[in-house]
């Protein structure tokens, strides 16, 4: 995995990462799959992921049922600001599954043909309106500015299966099966209580967080900020840094010192976390923990870093998804892997796109199981009967029948100077702890749209 410096340019980029974009960079990859494979090569192709069978395979489908369905393939979208960012982790995915899934007969032996959507960041509404001409759904993909879309999403009624959703307006919208918690609920209350409670107790009186000054990191800020007082923290030091980037990050490591802070929740990119964590270590400030959020997850960080991260304590909550430095101990996370050096050697997975392939398996299920007649209406309500969804054991389970839920598993990495590794969280359901509390938001933040905002029902869903 290489690592790359994020210029001042970029910089913007990089506070939009921590709304699930993965900050890791792998090489670019074209994103239409492998040429139909032979009926022998379908035969030797397995279509099973970890515990699904059958996901992908041969079939008999002989109609036209949908816009961008034909009796030979599949047309879905891929959003990514890959334009923008250079961070090609969605494009890599799509072109993993649907090699693999291609190589093992497509979805009922139609072929799946994945389009990449690239937003640039600004251009969400243009590429928007494009899926909507064109695909059958949208698949493991994601965009920063994802809300400017929904709208157009919604009008033209098309599926989303989302990596990850970035803003309020789409975050849990209709017609969209997200895998990350309900847009009304807090992804991270189990976290926090482990910090606060059991790990650190004493940190709770001073805690502190820092974001990059971006509409999307504001509100995942405000929220956090409502979500760690629930959790019994004293907010005693708070910051906003520039989208420009930061020069020095001195008078942000002196004024930490200042205010005392134990605890540090921090909300932007992963390169700005690194600079100032070894400004603190060169003050020989050291806190209770810092939450360095889930984008840092990732071999660059940790080069970033460097002997900082034997000085602090660095945490991330991976919401449920299955470590990958523990893949030989999990069967899908392994099979994933291995299926990354065949179809993209020069690629690496990263956890969005983990996510991202979970979303692809939640896909392929759902239009698998609708057979011929494949149409929005069957492959969306195939995907929401699925209540212990786990993308065949990428995840910890979650409930996608019910739409706003809460998520109730939780799991905590560390980063050390030999690499990420699961923190002492106390799991009780393998590499997970599944007693979550639950914490509804009070804040106004902005709510998804639905249907009925765009002037549309489910009836009109064909």
């Amino acid at each position: 995995m290489r690592v790359q410096a994020i210029p001042a340019a970029l910089a913007a980029a990089a506070l939009f990462a921590v709304a699930g974009c993965g900050g890791h960079d792998s090489a670019g990859a074209s994103d239409d799959g492998d040429a139909t494979p032979t009926k022998a090569a379908q035969q030797a192709a397995g279509g099973d992921f970890g515990d699904l069978k059958d996901v992908c395979g041969p079939g008999d489908a002989k109609t036209a049922t949908a816009q961008g369905v034909t009796a030979d393939s599949i047309d879905v979208g891929v959003f990514s600001d890959v334009g923008f960012t250079k961070n090609s982790e969605f494009v890599d995915t799509a072109k993993v599954f649907t090699s693999w899934c291609n190589a093992a007969g497509g979805i009922n032996g139609r072929k799946l043909v994945a389009t990449t959507r690239d937003s640039k960041l600004m251009e969400v509404r243009q590429r928007m309106l494009e899926a909507c001409k064109d695909d059958f759904a949208l698949v493991g993909g994601g965009a920063a500015l994802d809300a400017l879309g929904v709208q157009d999403r919604l009008k033209c009624l098309l599926p989303d299966f989302p990596a990850q959703v970035s803003q309020i307006q789409n975050q849990g919208s209709d017609l969209q099966l997200n895998e990350s918690g309900g847009a009304s609920y807090d992804r991270y209350p189990g976290y926090y209580q482990w910090l606060l409670k059991t790990a650190y107790p004493d940190s709770a009186p001073s805690v502190g967080t820092i974001a990059g000054d971006a509409a999307v990191s504001k509100v995942i800020d405000a929220r956090a900020q409502e979500s760690l007082k629930a959790s019994g923290a004293k907010i005693t030091y708070h910051d906003l840094y520039p989208a420009a980037g930061v020069s020095d990050w001195t008078p942000y490591a002196q004024a930490i010192k200042s205010k005392g802070v134990k605890g540090l929740v921090f909300l932007g990119d992963f390169a700005s976390l690194a600079k100032l964590e070894q400004i603190l270590t060169g003050m020989d400030y050291k806190l209770d923990w810092i939450d360095a959020n889930n984008n840092a997850y990732g071999a660059p960080f940790l080069q970033l870093a460097g002997k900082s991260l034997d000085h602090q304590n660095n945490f991330a909550d991976l919401s449920g998804v299955y470590p990958l430095e523990k893949a030989a101990d999990n069967p899908a996370t392994g099979q994933l892997v291995k299926l990354f050096k065949q179809y993209a050697p020069s690629a690496q997975p990263t956890l969005p796109g983990i996510r991202g392939f979970a979303a692809w398996l939640l896909f392929a299920k759902a239009a698998s199981s609708c057979g011929d007649r494949l149409t929005r209406t069957c492959v969306y309500d195939a995907a929401r009967k699925e209540t212990a969804w786990t993308g065949g054991g990428l995840l910890a389970p979650v409930d996608l029948s019910a739409g706003d839920a809460p998520l109730t598993c939780f799991n905590v990495e560390k980063a050390t100077s030999k690499g990420w590794q699961p923190a002492d969280f106390r799991p009780d359901r393998g590499a997970y702890r599944c007693n979550a509390p639950t914490y509804r938001f009070k804040g106004a933040y902005g709510k998804p749209l639905t249907l009925a905002d765009v002037g549309k029902s489910m009836s009109d869903v064909k």
